[in-house]
């Protein structure tokens, strides 16, 4: 195994335990979710087989699901944006071959670039999971301010995520 697959491997096991044990307890204001392990999805190399993105997202999503009783909320949600992750990557930046770096993050994408990518896929992702949840369009105010709630919330853990994540290797005197 190569150091950037034990690498995804330790980041989705970690991600999904705070999710998992954590995040999943904490709603803000009775608006705002994090949904902290969407970010390996993000993240997960533009090289890498759509066969192998959708997989690995539906079984991130089913192992939040599992975790949570949401009986496939997740995973559905998860395998949705999945498959949209190339397609937003697209709008924002149109040469892939210019990536330093074949892992969508701040350093390779830059951060204006890295910031709408991850909102814009965050907007799905909450966008879905509050709409199979709800099923219903009843109380439209609830639902767009838990839909524009997560979403901030999310947008700014990923953001955090990355910056430690990916932090360049640095000199210490």
């Amino acid at each position: 195994m190569s150091k950037t697959t034990i690498h995804f491997i330790i980041l989705a096991i970690v991600l999904l335990a705070l999710q998992v044990l954590v995040l999943n307890r904490v709603c803000l204001w009775g608006v705002a979710m994090a949904f902290a392990f969407i970010y390996v999805i993000f993240h997960l190399p533009i090289t890498l087989s759509q066969n192998w993105v959708l997989t690995i997202a539906f079984f991130m999503g089913l192992t939040v699901d599992i975790f949570s009783d949401t009986q496939g909320m997740n995973s559905l949600a998860c395998t949705i944006t999945a498959a949209l992750r190339r397609p937003v990557l697209k709008l924002y930046f149109n040469r892939e071959e210019d990536l330093t770096d074949p892992s969508p993050s701040v350093s390779s994408l830059g951060f204006p670039v890295f910031a709408k990518y991850a909102v814009s896929l965050t907007l799905i992702y909450c966008t879905l999971i509050f709409l199979i949840e709800s099923f219903t369009f009843f109380n439209i105010l609830r639902l767009g301010l838990r839909i524009a709630g997560s979403t901030l919330l999310t947008s700014l853990v990923i953001l955090a995520i990355d910056s430690i994540a990916n932090r360049p290797n640095e000199k210490r005197l």
